[in-house]
């Protein structure tokens, strides 16, 4: 069966829209609780409905004067003491109060004066002839004994004492109750005897009586000293009160039938209202294509976690927005640098070609025009060679450049490199600023050739004559500041952002007049970058420029 329900419930698809989705979960929880809230409704509805019934059948019991019950424990329609009651002597009567169940019982009756015989009054059913013969009594009024009125319960009411002996008497026929009294056990009868007080505590016991139906007990020790220990039992059928409990549920259930309805009809719109933000971010979604990812989801739409998951998006679109971007520009960069290299290789080669044709046209036989054909195709040779090899450069420190790095000193390496540099400076008025002991992890080949392009770029861009170039060294903090100044004409604003990119000249005809090719300065921030330092450039046109190197260093 339970296989069978599972496959049922399986084959059910659950709703595919997040409203549909939300207003059957919410509605399944709420059926849930309201289950829950019905069974533990129904739990202490009957604890307490019981409770209250034993506390109004302890007070009926109370209500009714002791000697009713020690009465009528014995046999009252051949009690002497009843019989021979007379109107005209002073005999006594009591009515025991009236209580919510309709109890009424008898007073006490006082003893008779010997030798006088009691009359029975006038029309009273069921009285005693002269003769104190009451034999002849009909089954119907066999409730009144004498001027004793019965005790009147509702019908399903039963009264029942119990005495030590075993003795079980129902007193049915003076309750008018419509079923008999429930027995138990002797024993558990004894064991209530010796637990049982004359006072009120609200305790009671289900009884399930001989014809099936369940009884609510609640049980007074009568107390009688010096006799037999007397058990009072007072009972009613749980079945009327087990109705008012189903009442009770039946309209709770149809409350709750309503409540569902109610939420299902009020809920609808809620969700409809709740859920659109999320239906303004689908829309935004679908506009959202490689051409306008600069679109942004609405963030402040008064609902925290849409507007967590708007940030989200936003910040993936930007990140997305950045790298198709980089993308593009590094399509360009690679386009232009194409562009570029193939332009560099061009023009030796076509000068190149161009000697070779003069030489195939007889120039050969011209020993001048030989030689000056052959020095300058030996000269376009070794600057393509140079562009090749800054390229092969450029593409090892792009990947995964392998530095041979060693502790090494930084002003001592200037030092070794002064003879060259002035070799390159000519006339140019040259000054070393070197704060010797600064040591760092290096790769000394590389640092040269950055030491060396820089001083490059800073004597092409300087007159021959009054040039002046400044190279220096300082340590600050755990950084070796390296610094190359000129003199020369300066690098306009417009041209700064760009003086690092590949094949990138400021002035392109005077580059080239020295062999320039544009990558210098783009392999100098390669092997900078390679060291984990950083290269920066300030100048002013017609004044100075000045680069920049910060290299990590080892603290003194």
């Amino acid at each position: 069966m339970i296989a069978r329900t599972r496959g049922f419930f399986s084959k059910l698809q659950a709703p595919r829209s997040l409203r549909k989705q939300l207003l059957a979960t919410s509605l399944l929880i709420l059926s849930v609780l309201l289950i829950l809230i019905g069974v533990l409704q129904y739990a202490l509805m009957r604890n307490f409905i019981y409770s209250n019934r034993a506390e109004a059948m302890e007070t009926q019991m109370r209500s009714v004067p002791r000697e009713f019950y020690y009465i009528n424990l014995n046999n009252p329609l051949n009690n002497p003491a009843v019989e021979n009651n007379s109107a005209g002597d002073s005999t006594q009567r009591g009515a025991a109060n009236g209580t919510s169940g309709g109890t009424y019982a008898p007073g006490n009756t006082a003893s008779m004066n010997p030798g006088q015989s009691s009359s029975p009054q006038s029309g009273t059913p069921g009285g005693t002839d002269n003769a104190g013969n009451n034999g002849n009594m009909s089954p119907d009024n066999k409730r009144f004994y004498g001027d004793r009125r019965p005790l009147l319960l509702d019908a399903h009411t039963t009264i029942a004492i119990y005495s030590s002996d075993g003795t079980f008497k129902d007193l049915q026929e003076e309750t008018l109750s419509a079923s008999a009294a429930p027995r138990m056990s002797n024993g558990e009868y004894n064991s209530l005897l010796k637990q049982a007080s004359d006072k009120a505590t609200g305790k009671y016991r289900l009884i399930t009586a001989a014809d099936g139906n369940e009884h609510l007990a609640v049980f007074m020790n009568l107390g009688r000293p010096g006799a037999t220990k007397l058990l009072l039992q007072m009972s009613v059928e749980t079945g009327p009160l087990r109705d008012v409990i189903m009442q009770q549920l039946l309209i709770f259930g149809a409350l709750s039938v309503v409540a569902l309805l109610a939420g299902l009809f009020l809920y609808l719109p809620a969700l409809r209202k709740t859920l659109i933000p999320l239906s303004k971010m689908g829309e935004s979604a679908q506009s959202i294509d490689a051409g306008n990812l600069d679109v942004r989801f609405p963030v402040d739409q008064g609902q925290l976690e849409v507007d967590k998951l708007s940030q989200s998006f936003n910040g993936m679109l930007e990140r997305l927005e950045i790298s198709f971007h980089n993308e593009r520009e590094a399509k360009e960069q690679m386009r232009r640098f194409a562009a570029d290299a193939s332009h560099e290789l061009r023009t030796p080669l076509t000068s190149i070609y161009g000697f070779l044709e003069v030489l195939l046209r007889g120039a050969a036989d011209n020993r001048d025009q030989l030689y000056s054909a052959l020095n300058s195709m030996h000269g376009e040779a070794k600057r393509i060679n140079k562009l090749v090899e800054d390229l092969l450069l450029l593409a090892r420190m792009d990947g995964a450049p392998q530095l041979r790095v060693k502790n090494l000193l930084l002003g001592e390496m200037i030092d070794e490199m002064q003879p060259q540099l002035l070799v390159l400076a000519g006339k140019r008025k040259v000054n070393f600023d070197i704060s010797y002991g600064v040591r760092g992890p290096v790769d000394a080949d590389k640092i040269k050739q950055v030491i060396l392009n820089l001083f490059h770029n800073a004597v092409q861009h300087t007159d021959a004559e009054s040039g002046a170039v400044q190279v220096s060294l300082h340590a600050r903090g755990t950084w070796a500041v390296l610094t190359v100044k000129d003199n020369g004409s300066g690098i306009a604003a417009g041209h700064l952002p760009h003086v690092f990119d590949r094949f990138y000249r400021s002035d392109s005809s005077r580059t080239r007049k020295y062999g320039g090719s544009g990558l210098g300065l783009s392999i100098t921030k390669s092997i900078v970058e390679a060291h984990h330092g950083e290269i920066t450039v300030t100048s002013t046109p017609g004044e100075f420029t000045i680069f920049q190197v910060s290299l990590p260093c080892l603290p003194d």
